[in-house]
């Protein structure tokens, strides 16, 4: 029996639900074919930051009152951009060159917390012939007087400002520290997303014990992480008219199986990407081919969402039960 593994995402029309997230290897052409080769339907770019926007912007500002005193021969000075993805230019580059290189949908990545300059650079990304582009909001409210609501609202007029912006679809990654993830996933929806990336890694700050200065530290997803995001998407499964992904501790087959039954469908891959290389793709497939064969599905598509919360056969294993329930369970092996 020939299994159907095609699935959906924001409209797109993809051979499979083995995404690649946004990543360093979607950053190089050359790894980026590899990944198509070995099988990936689809690959979102590394992220274009608002902070790259935004030095863009002040260097430009900086060389036009700088050449207002300066001879003609000043006019060739252009601000270097030593950053990530070497800033919106060479972003929109490389979003050329990945769209000339491969076949698959490309997805372009804004990441930043305020409109900015994203309304110009998400035309532009547009006009560059992205697929779509995913909105990576990463917002660390520390201010004392910004209450949930005005958090939360930000996200909304964001959305809503690029969706107006933008004809091509939008996908808004967010992480899980809501109050009430349900709801604000229906205001992000309503707001004019089209898909929800469930859910961001945000980098965390950690300490150096010899120069006690605050560094980051980039730390690889586990297979465990993929718990959240399973619930959240069993959840929302059939309460928002959106796309789903899964984004975090997709790294083996049991992953991929479980986040579609929830209802994700996509499964996105980074970090077992790093680790195992573009043909950790194929392998993936090929197990979820023989999985769908061996317990009879026809589909993806058959198996989506069948264990989400709505079609689940006990639904309170997505709430409180399951904890009570972990918590039996636990005990038992020391009675």
């Amino acid at each position: 029996m020939s299994v159907n593994l095609t699935t959906r995402y924001l409209g797109l029309s993809l051979k499979n639900p083995l995404v690649v997230s946004a990543c360093p290897l979607s950053g190089n052409i050359e790894t980026l074919r590899q990944l198509e080769d070995c099988g990936a339907s689809a690959a979102v770019l590394p992220s274009l930051f608002e902070e790259q926007i935004e030095h863009l912007d002040s260097e430009l500002a900086h060389l036009y009152d700088f050449s207002a005193n300066s001879g003609a021969e000043s006019q060739n000075y252009f601000p270097e951009m030593e950053n990530y993805n070497a800033g919106p230019d060479g972003y929109i580059a490389h979003l050329k060159a990945a769209k000339a290189a491969v076949d698959i949908p490309v997805i372009a990545s804004l990441n930043g917390t305020t409109v900015g300059g994203w309304i110009r650079f998400a035309k532009m990304i547009e006009d560059a012939g992205a697929d779509a582009l995913e909105l990576n909001i990463f917002f660390v409210p520390t201010e004392r007087n910004l209450s949930g609501e005005q958090v939360e609202q930000r996200y909304v007029d964001l959305v809503s400002t690029i969706r107006g912006a933008i004809s091509i679809p939008l996908a808004v990654k967010i992480g899980p520290h809501f109050s009430s993830p349900a709801d604000m996933a229906l205001r992000l929806v309503n707001a004019g997303a089209d898909g929800l990336v469930l859910f961001n890694r945000y980098l965390e700050p950690d300490i150096d014990l010899d120069t006690l200065e605050v560094v980051p530290r980039l730390v690889l997803s586990t297979e465990q992480k993929d718990r959240l995001p399973l619930r959240w998407i069993a959840v929302l499964r059939n309460r928002v008219i959106a796309s789903l992904a899964a984004n975090s501790g997709i790294h083996e087959r049991d992953d991929v199986i479980k986040v579609l039954l929830a209802g994700a469908d996509v499964a996105m891959m980074a970090s077992a990407l790093l680790k195992y290389g573009p043909t950790h793709v194929t392998k993936l497939l090929e197990q979820l081919q023989s999985w769908l064969e061996e317990h009879e599905y026809e589909s993806v598509k058959q198996m989506k969402g069948s264990v989400s919360q709505a079609n689940c056969i006990d639904p309170s294993g997505y709430e409180r039960a399951n904890y009570t329930r972990a918590l039996v369970s636990y005990q038992s092996k020391f009675v």
